[in-house]
């Protein structure tokens, strides 16, 4: 990403009004708040991973801080995390993480973050892009994100904690 000309941490981050991300010591603005759309994608994927969820280790979340490290924070649209007691951030890798995509923030969740979470061990990777009313998933193999495949409709289960996520169901409402 190249040296930034101000150089932020996780001191500052927690000092910012307003939606952010910090990526390598670089903020970025989440703001404005994502489009009803956006919010109600990311709920439907939320309540059926958390209907779904048979672990009392794990829980589902939305919109919560992941700090990687002092110099990046990421806030992603809902994960599923097991075993990370972190009282203000996640401390640890989500087991699945969900970015749905915004024109603003392609970019950033397809190649930043997307290598980011590969580095951290997220087992599952997964873009939604409302405007297409489609999924791909991503599921990480020793250490490397692999496609699993792009789900327009269908169920996807996942390999643990009996979750899974209906696509028709995320998508039903826009179709």
């Amino acid at each position: 990403m190249g040296v930034p000309i101000e150089y932020y941490t996780y001191q500052d981050y927690k000092q910012w009004e307003g939606n952010w991300e910090l990526i390598d010591g670089i903020p970025y603005a989440m703001s404005p708040a994502p489009v009803k759309k956006h919010q109600l994608i990311g709920y439907n994927i939320a309540r059926q991973l958390g209907n779904s969820l048979n672990c009392q280790n794990c829980e589902v979340l939305g919109e919560v801080d992941y700090k990687l490290n002092n110099d990046t924070i990421l806030k992603p649209d809902v994960v599923l995390t097991c075993d990370d007691f972190g009282v203000e951030t996640l401390i640890k890798a989500p087991e699945i993480v969900f970015e749905i995509i915004s024109p603003s923030t392609a970019r950033r969740d397809e190649i930043y973050k997307f290598n980011l979470y590969e580095k951290e061990g997220v087992k599952y990777y997964i873009l939604v892009y409302p405007d297409d009313l489609r999924a791909k998933v991503y599921k990480n193999e020793n250490g490397e994100f692999k496609k699993v495949d792009d789900f327009l409709k269908g169920k996807f289960k996942f390999d643990f904690c009996g979750v899974e996520v209906d696509f028709d169901e995320v998508f039903k409402r826009f179709r």
